[in-house]
Parts: structure tokens; C-alpha cells; sequence
């Protein structure tokens, strides 16, 4: 039974951020990473020196990550639901499903047809039907409740069985109108086609098809229901949920701890470079690192993350998927971006200013670069097409302008330029990505980015939309994860920032957070 997570399903961001306070909570003082936050109500629970790992251990933290990753789904993503998926019939496990349906069907079959029948498996089959119709009833629903029990009597059908009185297609037809008063709307048409099913073991074998549809109709109901609570009790709940697989699996916070542990390196390899090229500063001196700035500078890492080759940090394992698409759509907005500046520079503003023309070559640049983040997918063969049909696009226009068209010379060059962005330190493509990475950093110090948003660096305008759509999304993720774990991080934080010993002989005790 997968979950279905809609690939446009992003969590409305402006929902959520409504739901959580503000980026401006989640700043933590110096104060607040030098004090013992063990202390505090909010902090997750001291617990006694590290103890052995056991199986069943290992499998009740299992339990609480499958849990804590389903509510967090449901809450924040208001396209999740439940999807009945048949296993493909050409793989080994559909295979023998095939196999086995069709030799049970074929006996009760045969069993029917015997002179006189024989009812046992069929009135089986009424058993488990009689369990699913009442598992859809509500408590108060005891007249119905007393109506099914009394007509799909397991005792009753034997005694009627033994004395070949019993009705099996006047059961099924029972079973069919109860199943039209309970189902969703949208089943309408499939209780229509079962009562136009003639043979019974065709019909049975129909209704509990149908009854699996309604199953997965009452889980997404049941989870349209509880989302709004969950939205309002999520960050207690994942916090509390977390802690419980802590205690369970001392190691659950090592990733978090080396991925803060590089966001530090990283800040002081850039600390370092500022004060050398400073004169008059004493290079010897310990920096000051923010803690804000070394947890905010960690989220932006996400970005480049290579999700395929690297685990994600523990605590942001809810939200993997959601920061993965975000970084793929990034990618390809900054190659977007790229070939409006490079057609920019080699064209002019006499063709790229005018009406529509860039939005021209977004489009065109967008359906091409479309599937890029697959592993077979040639960005190089793609770039060289968007490069051919900009070179057509752009001489169409001057044409229809007057104006001569492109050169060989030039359209060589534009071409070049354009399949050159895949380079390693290309420095387009640099600048595009130093430039959005600003941006998002930006977007991580506003107290809402409900109220207003940054400036946008100059060379995004054709995608502004798209970055500040995605840049919403990314804040809110970074936002709500830091209500969540922020005294988990202040942990981590405190010791590797503000312990006597060196950074590098900090180990990170997981049963201390």
C-alpha cells in the first residue's frame, strides 16, 4: 500500500508559516547556547550515559520514525493521500498474486457448481465482508450495525448451507446495496457495474475489489480529519516523537552532528580568509561564530546536498524529498537563468527587451531542460538544442523586425556559451548560483517572509517568480524544522561552539540531548 505524494505537492507555504512562528524565534543567543537548555520545558530530556542497542530497540525507533515521517506528511502536505496500487503483473510478486487469486477463485468456483455445493469458503468470504462493511460504520451507527451482523450470520448462513437453503446471490446483493449507502460518491458508478455482474464468483470476487477502494476512500477521509489537528499539535508531537527514538537509538543525532560540525568548518574557513585579507587584524584571535549564522548556513548546504550519495541529517528526514525537489528545480532555474543572460549579452536589449521575448525563451529553455534531473537525461544534447532554437528564435525576430539576423560567427559563439554552462567553474553559471544562494540566505534572516521579501539580485528577474515561489518554501521548511529541533540543535551547538575542548576532539553524546 505505497503512499502517493503528488510530484506538484509542495506544502502551501503561507499555510504553514502561519502555523509556526516566526524565523525571528528561532534566533538563539549566545546566552541560549552557553546555558543549560536541558533545563527548559522545551528542551528535549537528559537521559542516563549511553546503554546497549538492542533489536527491539532498534525496531520501536523504527516504529516512531515511521510514524513522526506519516504525521508530518499529512500535515504539510495537503495533497497526501492513500492510493490502492495493484502490484504489476509482469513482476515475480504480481506473478504469484495472479496465481494464487485465480486458484482460489477457480475452487470456490467449483465448489459452487457441485451437486450438492459447497459452501464453506464461500461463507468465509461473507465473514470477512461482514468485518469490512462494519469496520466503515460510526459508533452511533447501531441499526445498521444490527441489520448487517443479523443478515451476514456466520451461524445462520451454516445452518441455511446444510439444509442447501441458502441464497448466496441474495447475499451478495445485500452486501452490494449496504456497500451503496456507505461508500464515498465517487464509487457510485462501481456499485452500478456490480449489479450488473451476473455470475457469483465474478461478483464476489468484484465487491471485494470495490471494498479495497473503499478502505483507502475511509483512511483519506480519516486523514482529511485529522490534519487540522495536526497542524496545530505538530511541532510538540515531532519534537516528543523524536526524543522517544533518541532515547531508543543514542546515535539518531551523528548526522545532524557532522552536518553542523561542516557548516562550522565551512564559517570559519570563510572567517579565516576575511581576516587575512583585513589589514590590521590579528589573525591568532579565536572568531566569534553565530550560532544562527552556523545553523542557517547548515540549511543553505541542503541545497547542493547530493541526496543520492549522501544521508540527509536525521532531523531532516521528513522533509528529503520536499528539499530535493527544491534543489532540483533550482538547478534548473539557474540554467534558465544562465541562457537569459548569456542570449543577453550576445544579442542585446534591442531583441531581448522587447514584449514577451524573454519569457519566449523560458518557455523554450523549460520544456527542453524538462526530466534533467533523471540519471539518463543529456543536459549537454539539451543545452545544444535550446541553443539552436534560440538562435532560430531570436534571427525570426530580428527579421520580422528589419532588422539582419545573427551571423554564423555570433550564433557559434551564443551556441558555445550556452553548452559550456554544464563546465565545471563556469563563471555564469557561478555567479547565477552565488546569487541565488543569496537570496535563499537572505530569505533565512527576514522575521516573515510573509510581510515583505529581499531584493532580488540582479540577473534572476526572468525567473523572480519561480525563486520567490520556491524560496517561500524553502523558508517555511527551514522555519517550522527549527521550532521543531531547535533544542536538539542548541545542544549540539553549545558544545561544539562553546566547549573548552577543541572542536575536533567534541564528541556530541546523543543521550545528553
Amino acid at each position: 500500500m505505497p503512499l502517493n505524494d503528488d510530484q506538484n505537492s509542495d506544502f502551501d507555504s503561507s499555510r504553514l508559516s502561519e502555523s509556526t512562528a516566526s524565523s525571528s524565534d528561532s534566533e538563539y543567543s549566545r546566552q541560549s547556547f552557553t546555558s543549560d537548555s536541558s533545563s527548559k520545558p522545551s528542551s528535549p530530556a537528559s537521559t542516563s550515559p549511553p546503554k546497549t542497542v538492542t533489536f527491539d530497540d532498534l525496531m520501536a525507533a523504527a516504529r516512531n520514525l515511521s510514524n513522526l515521517t506519516l504525521a508530518h506528511e499529512i500535515a504539510v502536505n495537503e495533497n497526501f493521500h492513500m492510493e490502492h496500487v495493484d502490484l504489476p503483473q509482469n513482476s515475480l510478486e504480481g506473478r504469484v498474486k495472479q496465481i494464487v487469486h485465480k486458484a482460489f477463485w477457480d475452487h470456490l468456483e467449483s465448489e459452487l457448481n457441485e451437486d450438492p455445493p459447497e459452501y464453506y469458503h464461500a461463507i468465509k468470504l461473507f465473514e470477512e465482508i461482514k468485518e469490512t462493511l462494519l469496520s466503515f460504520l460510526t459508533p452511533g451507527a447501531n441499526r445498521i450495525r444490527n441489520q448487517i451482523c443479523e443478515v451476514l450470520d456466520a451461524d445462520l448462513i451454516r445452518q441455511q448451507a446444510e439444509h442447501d437453503a441458502v441464497d448466496i446471490l441474495g447475499l451478495a446483493n445485500y452486501v452490494i446495496i449496504t456497500m451503496g449507502k456507505l461508500c464515498a460518491p465517487i464509487r457510485d458508478d462501481d456499485i452500478k457495474q456490480l449489479k450488473a455482474t451476473g455470475n457469483i464468483v465474478e461478483l464476489l470476487r468484484q465487491i471485494f475489489h470495490v471494498l479495497d477502494l473503499m478502505k483507502m476512500d475511509m483512511v483519506n477521509y480519516t486523514i482529511q480529519n485529522i490534519r487540522p489537528q495536526l497542524q496545530r499539535n505538530l511541532v510538540d508531537y515531532e519534537r516528543t516523537k523524536f526524543q522517544e527514538i533518541l532515547e531508543e537509538t543514542p546515535s539518531a543525532l551523528d548526522l545532524t552532528t557532522e552536518w553542523i560540525k561542516e557548516s562550522i568548518k565551512d564559517e570559519l574557513l570563510s572567517v579565516s580568509c576575511e581576516t587575512s585579507s583585513s589589514p590590521g587584524v590579528d589573525g591568532s584571535s579565536k572568531p566569534n561564530l553565530s550560532p544562527t549564522l552556523v545553523l542557517n548556513n547548515g540549511y543553505l548546504k541542503l541545497l547542493q546536498w547530493d541526496y543520492q550519495k549522501k544521508a540527509i541529517p536525521e532531523t531532516l528526514i521528513t522533509d528529503e524529498v520536499r528539499l530535493q525537489k527544491l534543489k532540483e528545480k533550482l538547478n534548473e532555474l539557474r540554467i534558465i537563468a544562465c541562457i537569459s543572460l548569456i542570449t543577453s549579452n550576445m544579442v542585446g536589449t534591442t531583441i531581448v527587451g522587447l514584449p514577451d521575448f524573454a519569457d519566449k525563451l523560458k518557455r523554450i529553455s523549460a520544456v527542453l531542460l524538462e526530466g534533467m534531473n533523471k540519471e539518463k537525461f543529456d543536459l549537454k544534447e539539451a543545452l545544444n538544442n535550446i541553443g539552436v532554437q534560440i538562435c532560430s528564435e531570436v534571427n525570426r525576430s530580428l527579421s520580422e523586425r528589419g532588422f539582419p539576423t545573427l551571423d554564423m560567427e555570433i550564433q557559434n559563439s551564443l551556441l558555445g556559451q550556452i553548452c559550456s554552462i554544464v563546465e565545471e567553474d563556469n563563471p555564469i553559471s557561478s555567479l547565477i548560483d552565488k546569487r541565488i544562494q543569496l537570496y535563499m540566505k537572505s530569505l533565512l534572516t527576514l522575521p516573515s517572509i510573509q510581510k515583505c521579501m529581499p531584493t532580488m539580485p540582479g540577473g534572476l528577474a526572468v525567473i523572480q517568480a519561480e525563486i520567490e515561489s520556491l524560496g517561500s518554501q524553502y523558508a517555511s521548511i527551514v522555519n517550522f524544522n527549527k521550532q521543531v529541533y531547535g533544542p536538539f540543535y542548541a545542544n549540539i551547538l553549545r558544545k561544539l561552539l562553546f566547549s573548552v575542548a577543541p572542536m575536533g576532539k567534541t564528541e556530541t553524546d546523543a543521550s545528553t540531548n
